[in-house]
């Protein structure tokens, strides 16, 4: 559902004053949320009001996983009277809303943590009901920086702030877990919770070995709880704005909730938000430099063990959350081409679970996980040319040749998903069924294989 403009000027009217909605664009990624760009251009001289942090109505004022990458536009903010506002829009994606006020709560959190100081972008506007944007939603200032992750990590534009980086989220750890809790935060058990979703999960016969070792595991090792603190729920690379000198906010809160701080220092270390870089800390650092720069702001002295048991259980809960959006395309709540190739990033957590708790079974199925084919392999073709491989491989070409280079924003995003999920098939039919009776090490190596060969290169 597009963006309606009309109303979106008037929900903002009360704001900004009298504004004409232009520039409205879908910005890629965000598999929980829909996130739009758009400027508020004033179309009278009448002063707009002035934006206030106390507004204590939902509607107007400082009011789970958005999937790895959302790129904003790089652009400078003007918010001044009289001048072009640069936003943007965070709404619930059409069908399927969210939990009944969690906008206002996310807004909230986020207003706090900005009071006291703390690098986040400035709610406009925020609605749990669909009254104002189509959907429950937040207008927020648009922050200037980079969310693109591989660009953070390797572009030179980048380079200083990769040295600064998990200083600065160590300090902004300490700080959120500083604030004072606030009343509506969800604080539920975080196991039990993944426990429970892991046995629905094997009702539908979707069960996980790996998953289930990695829970009772945790179980029979969970350390002495801390807290509860407010916890953003989701901070990692792909939820940072980044400036050339380092973070320039923290975005994308719907999972915030009250809990263990060391939650939130485990999640950043979690090996999927690395994307493919070295550093066990968003790609650019390590776990020591991450709790050294927590405590040295005032936060918890967590060891090493602790961290490392939220670590593995960032690890399930991303899979588990996998499973989760896959059976939403599954089930048919919610059909969409990228929550179907998020299913097949399960056997991304499986194996990395694996590697944090069975590494010898994991080097050793490593070392005999099957080969790529080095050429493409003959096959009969009864049904006539172009058979099914060729067709794939046509369709493929479309998509990366044709489709993505001449759109932008969502359009391409999806398109390379597309690609991405016909390479897997075509993996699939090139490698043929696993042998019977393989050890569950190589039985998560085969399913990589195919889902994400280069995924054994990153280790």
């Amino acid at each position: 559902m597009e963006v309606d403009t009309g109303q979106l000027a008037e929900a903002l009217r009360p704001v900004l004053g009298e504004v004409q909605v232009e520039n409205v664009a879908r910005l890629s990624g965000g598999a929980s949320r829909e996130t739009w760009a758009f400027d508020a251009v004033p179309t009278s001289t009448r002063p707009a009001p002035e934006s206030r942090a106390d507004h204590s109505s939902s509607e107007i004022g400082y009011p789970e996983i958005g999937y790895p990458e959302i790129g904003y536009p790089q652009t400078e903010l003007s918010g001044r009277t009289g001048q072009r506002v640069e936003l943007v829009l965070r709404r619930d994606p059409p069908g399927r809303p969210s939990e009944p006020g969690a906008t206002g709560r996310e807004a909230r959190a986020i207003g706090a943590a900005r009071a006291a100081g703390l690098a986040v972008p400035e709610v406009l506007l925020a609605s749990d009901s669909a009254e104002l944007f189509g959907t429950a939603g937040m207008v927020m200032r648009r922050v200037a920086g980079e969310t693109i992750a591989r660009r953070i990590l390797r572009d030179e534009r980048y380079a200083p702030a990769r040295r600064v980086l998990v200083g600065q989220l160590g300090e902004f750890a300490a700080g959120l877990h500083a604030l004072p809790l606030f009343g509506d935060l969800p604080a539920a058990d975080p196991l039990a919770g993944l426990r429970a979703t892991l046995a629905e999960f094997a009702e539908l016969g979707q069960a996980s070995e790996v998953f289930e070792l990695a829970a009772a595991e945790l179980a029979r090792s969970q350390p002495a709880p801390r807290g509860p603190v407010i916890v953003h729920g989701d901070l990692r690379l792909g939820n940072l704005i980044v400036a050339p000198s380092g973070l320039a906010a923290v975005i994308d809160w719907e999972l915030v909730h009250a809990g263990d701080p060391a939650e939130d220092l485990g999640w950043l270390c979690v090996r999927a938000w690395r994307f493919g870089a070295a550093g066990a800390v968003a790609g650019v650092g390590s776990r020591k430099e991450l709790l050294f720069a927590y405590r040295a702001a005032g936060g918890a002295d967590i060891s090493l063990d602790e961290l490392r048991w939220w670590e593995v259980f960032g690890t399930l809960r991303w899979g588990v959350i996998c499973l989760t959006q896959a059976w939403a395309h599954l089930s048919g709540a919610y059909r969409s081409v990228e929550l179907a190739a998020i299913g097949r990033r399960v056997c991304e957590q499986e194996w990395d679970l694996l590697e944090l708790l069975r590494p010898e079974a994991a080097a050793a199925a490593a070392g005999r996980r099957p080969a790529p084919a080095s050429e493409p392999r003959s096959e009969p073709a009864p049904f006539g040319r172009p058979t099914a491989s060729e067709l794939l491989d046509a369709v493929r070409e479309f998509l990366t040749e044709q489709v993505m280079a001449h759109t932008d924003g969502q359009l391409a995003f999806h398109a390379r998903v597309a690609a991405n999920a016909l390479a897997i098939v075509a993996r699939e039919l090139a490698l043929g069924p696993p042998p019977d009776e393989l050890e569950l090490a190589d039985r998560v190596a085969a399913k990589l294989a195919v889902a994400n060969p280069r995924y054994f290169s990153s280790s």
